[in-house]
C-alpha cells in the first residue's frame, strides 16, 4: 500500500503542474492577441475626429469667429460662433447691421423654400432693419428667443433676453420695437417640408447688433 500511495502523488504534482503551466500559457497568448488588436492600425485611430459637429478649432488671431467658443481678438463684432447646430438643439445667430463682406452673401435671403439651417439663417438676416441711425444708439446689442410652427409662423412673440446695460428704456423699446417688425415682415418663412418639421418648436436665439458708426454718421450731416 505504501508503494502504490508513493507512486499515485507524483503523477498528480505533474499533472497539477502541466495544467498551471498550460493556463500561464494561454493568459499570455491572450494578452498579447489584445495588445496587438489595440495597436493594430493606429491610422485609422486617428482619423476620428473628436469634435463636435467637424468643427475645428482655429487661432485667436484668425480674422473669423473660432470653433467652439472663441473669436479673433481683433474682431470688433460680438464673439458669438454661428454653428449649424443638429436639430433638436439651441439655434443661435448673430445679425449686425452691417455686415462685413465676407459675410454679405449671407445676408441675402433665398429665392427658394427654405431647406437647411443656413437657408434659415440666411432669411433671417436679410429680414433686419435697424432703427433710423436719429433713434438709433451706437454699439446697441438685444437678443430675442422664440420658436416657429411647422407652417413657418412664430409659435409665439419673441422674448427678450438681452439688452445692453445701462441703456434708457425708449432706446431698448425702439429696438424691441425693430425686431417685432423686422419679424412680422418676413413671415410666415416658407419652410420645405422636411425642415418645418425639424424646426416646429426647437428655440432659436438671435442676438442683433447695431454695429453702425453713428457718431462719424452724425458729424458728416
Amino acid at each position: 500500500m505504501r508503494q502504490a500511495v508513493a507512486i499515485i502523488l507524483p503523477k498528480r504534482i505533474i499533472g497539477s503542474h502541466v495544467m498551471s503551466r498550460r493556463i500561464v500559457l494561454l493568459t499570455g497568448f491572450l494578452l498579447l492577441a489584445i495588445a496587438s488588436a489595440s495597436h493594430a492600425d493606429p491610422r485609422r485611430r486617428h482619423q476620428i475626429n473628436p469634435i463636435p459637429f467637424s468643427h475645428e478649432p482655429c487661432s485667436v488671431l484668425d480674422g473669423r469667429p473660432c470653433t467652439p467658443t472663441f473669436c479673433s481678438v481683433f474682431n470688433h463684432g460680438p464673439c458669438i460662433p454661428e454653428i449649424f447646430y443638429p436639430y433638436g438643439e439651441n439655434l443661435q445667430l448673430t445679425i449686425q447691421a452691417v455686415p462685413a463682406k465676407d459675410d454679405e452673401e449671407k445676408y441675402r435671403k433665398p429665392d427658394h423654400d427654405l431647406d437647411t439651417i443656413g437657408d434659415l439663417f440666411a432669411a433671417l438676416r436679410s429680414c433686419w432693419s435697424p432703427p433710423s441711425t436719429d433713434q438709433a444708439r451706437e454699439g446697441m446689442q438685444m437678443s430675442v428667443r422664440f420658436s416657429f410652427k411647422r407652417s413657418g409662423d412664430m409659435v409665439g412673440p419673441p422674448r427678450t433676453t438681452f439688452a445692453t446695460a445701462g441703456v434708457p428704456a425708449d432706446i431698448r423699446a425702439t429696438y424691441r420695437k425693430a425686431i417685432d417688425a423686422s419679424l412680422d415682415a418676413c413671415l410666415p418663412l416658407k419652410f420645405s417640408e422636411g425642415l418645418g418639421g425639424a424646426l416646429a418648436g426647437r428655440p432659436i436665439a438671435i442676438r442683433y447688433v447695431d454695429n453702425r458708426e453713428l457718431t462719424k454718421a452724425e458729424d458728416g450731416k
